[in-house]
């Protein structure tokens, strides 16, 4: 069994080249091999898709505890403010191992159930189209540019949409929606970036009123139940009180309600940029509307909002043919595997006629598999179907350079600028 060796080119997530584009370090860490120690964040890194697919499948070795950990330690600001939150002594479905993981994961199966799926499809379909209508309406029309109008499709889409529909499906009052959005707006930084202690404070006191107002919904449904996922929840806690307890569903939804729209957002910004910038692939998708399903999923292999998760061993192993000890800390670089040329024939393509993009690891695998992934799917889709309608013409608007937030895991744009010739339809 080999030791793991720091490889000659290193895995630095922060840096602005790699914040940039992540692939090309991603390719060169993964065929240096499926297994390398890194020094700087002092953790176990897996590369290949083989090994990460069996990491995530081995659920008794490799245990999720740390997956919602911050990769910084926290400053003593942030600590004081969190030691009486109660909302960290709890586990949620991405952090939970055993039985405990089973029986949360059963329950809120029964909100992610095919009915409640399509009880959500109208308020998709209507919010992308209210949302993609204001687009056109507020659009601007640069300096100089004769006929073309322009708008970020992250601010005026991707961001309100996935926000807008975990919201709905868990019950929060729509006018709160706004305000919800501001105290979980750096939650991405907290956990996976490299705050300031400064930072690190004033995210906690966000995380503290999001907490409250969480705990506070709870309760309004344990009194009123509602047709919500929240009521689902509230409903099987009436039934039977020792199958989860009212703490449990604050933090259920507390963590669904970051979970289900970061990611979301990120991944409708990703694929529609690989769209608009593949020559070709946006037309096909204009005259065959058939494509839609693959062009989610090859945009999920291709380009993840998520590029890197974490499990930590929970007794000694080996992956790959390397030792890893007990207690170490495991980082799965999806973004390397979903490129894995050993699993997709050149995997740096973007290919909507790929026949195995569905093989992308970017909802995990096994017992952690997303719940959320056939909404995510959903509103992703939904928006194509949408614009297709009403934007055939869209097009990538030129100007910078693309910009990212600076964080180990989630990957999307801040902004991405379309325009389309401004007549009121692209």
């Amino acid at each position: 069994m080999a030791t793991a060796q720091a490889g000659g080119c290193p895995f630095r997530p922060f840096s602005k080249t790699y914040l940039a584009d992540p692939y090309p370090t991603l390719n060169t860490l993964r065929e240096q091999g499926p297994v390398f120690f890194d020094d700087e964040l002092g953790v176990y890194v897996v590369t290949r898709h083989a090994e990460v697919e069996a990491v995530f499948h081995d659920h008794e070795t490799f245990s999720a505890a740390n997956a919602q950990d911050p990769i910084v330690p926290l400053g003593a600001q942030a600590l004081e403010l969190l030691a009486d939150a109660g909302f960290r002594r709890l586990k949620t479905m991405s952090n939970a191992d055993g039985e405990f993981h089973s029986r949360i994961r059963r329950h809120n199966q029964v909100g992610f159930s095919p009915r409640r799926l399509r009880s959500m499809e109208p308020i998709v379909r209507s919010s992308a189209t209210e949302l993609i209508d204001a687009m056109f309406t507020r659009a601007s029309r640069p300096d100089g540019v004769d006929g073309a109008v322009r708008a970020d499709l992250v601010a005026a889409l991707s961001y309100p949409l996935p926000a807008g529909i975990i919201f709905a499906l868990l019950g929060f009052d729509p006018e709160d929606t706004e305000l919800l959005k501001s105290w979980a707006g750096n939650r991405m930084l907290f956990s996976w970036g490299r705050p300031t202690d400064d930072e690190q404070a004033e995210i906690a006191g966000d995380m503290l009123r999001y907490w409250d107002y969480c705990e506070a919904h709870t309760a309004r449904r344990l009194a009123a139940p509602a047709d919500d996922f929240t009521s689902d929840l509230v409903r099987i806690h009436l039934e039977d009180p020792e199958a989860i307890a009212p703490a449990e569903i604050s933090h259920v939804i507390y963590g669904f309600s970051f979970a289900g729209h970061e990611t979301t957002t990120n991944l409708i910004s990703n694929t529609v940029r690989r769209l608009l910038e593949t020559p070709g692939a946006w037309s096909e998708l204009v005259a065959d509307r058939s494509l839609i399903p693959a062009a989610v999923d090859e945009g999920l292999r291709h380009d993840s909002s998520v590029l890197v998760w974490r499990r930590r061993a929970a007794v000694a192993t080996e992956i790959g043919g390397v030792a890893i000890p007990a207690g170490a800390a495991v980082v799965l670089l999806l973004g390397a595997a979903n490129h894995d040329p050993r699993v997709f024939a050149d995997p740096d393509r973007f290919d909507l006629h790929r026949t195995d993009a569905h093989r992308h690891l970017s909802f995990g695998w096994g017992k952690h598999y997303c719940l959320g992934a056939p909404l995510a799917k959903l509103e992703v889709a939904v928006v194509l179907e949408t614009l297709l309608d009403r934007a055939p013409g869209l097009r990538l608007a030129p100007g910078p350079q693309l910009a990212f937030h600076p964080n180990v895991s989630f990957r999307g744009p801040r902004e991405l600028w379309v325009e389309w010739d401004g007549d009121g339809r692209a």
